[in-house]
């Protein structure tokens, strides 16, 4: 797999570590809910920088407190830090735990077809249908996973130009679009049913 930059959320030194580490990737993706999305992906940065390390091992075996003690330091990692503390560290464990520690190998290992990454990504901690459907799109849209029928497997998030997740986000213009989507999205589920 390719290693393209990805240009998520504002910060190079953030974005550089989600297009270099795919712990830090996955952790990310784990984050964005409940808050803007380059907040989630910058996380990744701050636990690193905090905890000495986002390597699977290291995570994992933090001790939980003192970690959820990092993610609410300010600028908090997440505004649930507690929790999102507690699944940052189910999802290392998963990945030390099923993958060897080797986050990439979820979706590297075994050279797997789209459903199968699906369907691996669907089995962490944290990740449901569409967080898993998201996360494949990114890697098929920005980091070059040749996985066969990964477009099938992602529905419309694999659709060229639907800017629908951060899957579509290359540039502020893009986050914007991305952003003006969503809002579209929340904005038709409000209204009233005729």
């Amino acid at each position: 797999m390719e290693h393209m930059a990805l240009h998520i959320t504002g910060d190079a030194a953030a974005d550089e570590l989600l297009s270099t580490d795919a712990f830090a990737l996955l952790t990310g993706m784990l984050l964005d809910q409940q808050v803007a999305m380059e907040t989630a992906f910058a996380g990744p940065l701050k636990i690193a920088e905090r905890a000495g390390s986002i390597e699977p091992s290291a995570v994992a075996g933090y001790d939980p407190e003192a970690f959820a003690a990092l993610f609410k330091q300010t600028p908090a990692v997440h505004r649930y830090p507690g929790s999102m503390a507690a699944r940052v560290q189910s999802l290392a464990q998963a990945v030390v735990d099923d993958w060897g520690g080797d986050a990439a190998a979820i979706w590297t290992q075994g050279d797997p077809d789209g459903p199968e990454v699906l369907k691996r990504l669907k089995a962490l901690p944290g990740f449901g249908d569409q967080k898993a459907r998201i996360f494949l799109a990114l890697l098929g849209k920005q980091l070059g996973l040749d996985a066969s029928g990964w477009r099938e497997a992602v529905g419309h998030y694999g659709d060229d130009g639907c800017f629908a997740s951060v899957a579509d986000i290359t540039d502020p213009e893009s986050l914007a679009k991305v952003r003006a989507t969503k809002q579209a999205a929340k904005a038709a589920a409000k209204a009233p049913k005729a």
